[in-house]
């Protein structure tokens, strides 16, 4: 049974798993070795099964603990070059990664057993900014987290994906009247840094008329903490499928990922 798990979705730190009996991967390691590993065991899956970790990008509530899970577990990394370059001088994965590395090429599939992963550009201000297209026995997923906008070739993906994790970072009004000074508010709306509900909502909308097809699921990753609810992200989305006619939990599946819990889907 194929599995998708949420380990930890925000800024406090990101960590996602995809797997099954055979084939497993984890996406950004922001959390604890001992959180990531208590974690999978509650849903039955040792650490030890992971074939390889995905980054998506240097930030650290994306790799803070990916050094301390490739030396306890000998764990490959797939990144490019480029942000292997990035890894290598960051203080949490200086000198920890070097004998775990897998270069990815950015648009051209990297393939291992019944996986088949790519790779491609998506605008945020870290050092370089990935997205996955991930084709796993024919499940197809996009997963799209800290994005600042909408690209036509990140959409291009999503139209043929069965599942979507998708950045819904904030809340306009929250953001504009939550006390952030104006240069963190212009960065995170300066369209490299984060998603709003109303912008996620709106490529919703674009995705599931292309897709309606093959969309089953859509997950809502990366909630701000602080300028943004479970309930505001799901309402946004959830109102833009309505205003397509979509029926949310027959037609297709919508699910906000919990900020410092975990959570399993079975797919």
């Amino acid at each position: 049974m194929l599995k998708f798990i949420s380990l930890s979705s925000g800024s406090s730190g990101n960590c996602y798993y995809i797997g099954d009996d055979s084939t497993s991967i984890l996406i950004d390691a922001g959390i604890g070795v001992r959180t990531i590993k208590k974690r999978l065991l509650e849903y039955g899956i040792e650490i030890e099964s992971i074939d390889f970790i995905l980054v998506t990008h240097d930030h650290s509530d994306h790799i803070r603990h990916l050094g301390s899970v490739c030396q306890r577990y000998m764990k490959p990394v797939l990144a490019t070059n480029s942000l292997f370059k990035y890894l290598d001088s960051n203080r949490n994965t200086k000198g920890r990664i070097n004998s775990f590395r897998r270069v990815l090429d950015k648009e051209i599939p990297f393939v291992y057993k019944n996986l088949s992963i790519t790779a491609f550009e998506v605008p945020h201000d870290a050092n370089e900014n990935l997205g996955y297209f991930i084709d796993f026995g024919g499940e197809k997923f996009t997963f799209l987290t800290d994005i600042g906008s909408i690209t036509a070739r990140l959409i291009e993906y999503c139209k043929i994906s069965n599942h979507i994790i998708i950045e819904s970072n904030y809340d306009v009004n929250m953001l504009l009247n939550g006390g952030y000074p104006d240069y963190l508010i212009d960065r995170i709306k300066g369209g490299r840094g984060h998603l709003s509900n109303i912008e996620t909502a709106k490529a919703i909308q674009t995705i599931y008329s292309a897709n309606s097809e093959r969309l089953r699921n859509i997950f809502l990753c990366h909630l701000s903490d602080n300028n943004n609810t479970p309930e505001l992200a799901y309402e946004c989305s959830y109102n833009s499928l309505c205003e397509l006619g979509v029926s949310v939990g027959e037609d297709v599946n919508l699910y906000c990922l919990p900020r410092r819990d975990h959570i399993c889907y079975c797919l």
